[in-house]
């Protein structure tokens, strides 16, 4: 699973409506261009290519009185919101994926309810352990990597990573339970996306042939 349809929806799904440039700067203000593949042009090939399948809306919006070429706008759907929780459950509850999936999902899990929340990290919490006790059926940790030679550590890796994201998982699943965050019912939500003229203190510089941030894009978006 790839984090960039994730991210991708849920930056468009919290603004309502948004052009590329905004969904890139949310993007970049949470340092996604730092821990998963969303960088400027997987964002707008993205954005271009879930319109064609039905996920977003493209509107199409005029000049801006300062020139240059008119930006699009897009809009999940009905469709594309069906699309973002399945995504974003899967991304919770799945052991097996990369990183960045997991933190991608991270950065929206307050959509979902609380209760929905700590079933879905439960489940990742049995998940972890579920494999753990399959791959340790054969290799036992306690012996050391070296029972295995120098290839041992590699499944030493692997052990001690699950064991980390469990234990990481089951911190999360306290704080939750304890009250912390705000989510989807509960009141007004933490606001994750910059509003409309804020600086953004992390963003990239614009690519080659850009404006500078508040300007428009070579390409229109």
């Amino acid at each position: 699973m790839s984090a960039i349809r994730l991210l991708v929806l849920g930056a468009v799904r919290q603004h309502g409506r948004a052009h590329g440039y905004q969904v890139r700067n949310d993007l970049e203000y949470w340092g996604a261009h730092e821990w998963s593949n969303a960088q400027p042009g997987s964002i707008y090939h993205a954005l271009k290519q879930m319109a064609k399948q039905g996920l977003l809306h493209a509107h199409e919006t005029a000049p801006s009185p300062a020139g240059g070429p008119p930006r699009t706008e897009y809009e999940i759907t009905e469709r594309g919101t069906q699309e973002f929780f399945t995504l974003l459950r899967t991304s919770l509850t799945a052991h097996d994926q990369k990183p960045d999936v997991l933190a991608a999902a991270l950065g929206f899990l307050v959509d979902l309810g609380r209760a929905e929340a700590l079933e879905l990290l439960a489940e990742r919490v049995r998940g972890i352990e579920a494999w753990r006790a399959e791959v340790t059926g054969s290799y036992l940790p306690e012996e050391g990597p070296g029972q295995l030679g120098h290839i041992g550590e590699i499944m030493n890796y692997w052990v001690h990573s699950a064991e980390a994201g469990a234990e990481w998982t089951r911190g999360l699943i306290e704080r939750i339970k304890g009250g912390a965050y705000v989510f989807a019912g509960e009141g007004e939500p933490f606001v994750g996306v910059l509003a409309k003229g804020q600086t953004n203190p992390y963003a990239t510089k614009p690519a080659r042939g850009r404006r500078p941030v508040g300007g428009h894009s070579a390409d229109g978006h």
